[in-house]
């Protein structure tokens, strides 16, 4: 007879085991491994793909306007905008679950003017499995991801020294 001890616990583990698996995406992105592929839309409703951008490195923020660490880097993510975009970097700013008419009016009182992606339902976040923001993916110009950033950067010096990463 089965020890009833062992058979509690694969009744109470076993569903909470697979609830975890569930939840977690089947292929969390990875340093060394393709960036995942989505498209949403930019912040005048068109539709934008990081296929799009291949052949070019691409820095991939994650963010939100009530996000006080957010609004720390942007400064800095604005400056490397305009120091490194005309050296083929792209920026790409993905905002979580805000509307556009926030997200524009944000942008449009701090004078921030690189790329701005609408992930409104969230869905590429979880896709990047973002679990705090800001989150940062460095992809490189075939695709790859060459690091990832979790939390705000504190200087310019601080994202350039990433961009190492994905500059040949």
């Amino acid at each position: 007879m089965a020890n009833p001890l062992k058979v509690i616990s694969l009744v109470v583990l076993l569903p909470a085991m697979l609830v975890v698996a569930c939840s977690t995406p089947a292929e969390a992105p990875q340093i060394g491994k393709m960036a995942p592929s989505f498209e949403i839309p930019d912040i005048e409703g068109q539709p934008v793909s990081l296929s799009d951008f291949r052949g070019k490195p691409v820095l991939l923020n994650f963010w939100a306007t009530w996000c006080g660490a957010c609004r720390l880097e942007m400064p800095y993510i604005q400056e490397v905008y305009d120091e490194w975009s005309e050296r083929g970097l792209v920026i790409l700013a993905v905002n979580i679950g805000e509307s556009p008419s926030q997200v524009e009016e944000f942008m449009q009182v701090h004078n921030f003017a690189f790329p701005l992606l609408l992930d409104m339902a969230g869905d590429v976040a979880m896709q990047y499995n973002v679990r705090g923001i800001p989150t940062t993916y460095f992809i490189d110009d075939t695709g790859i991801i060459q690091d990832v950033k979790i939390g705000a950067f504190f200087s310019v010096a601080e994202i350039e020294s990433m961009l190492g990463k994905i500059f040949p």
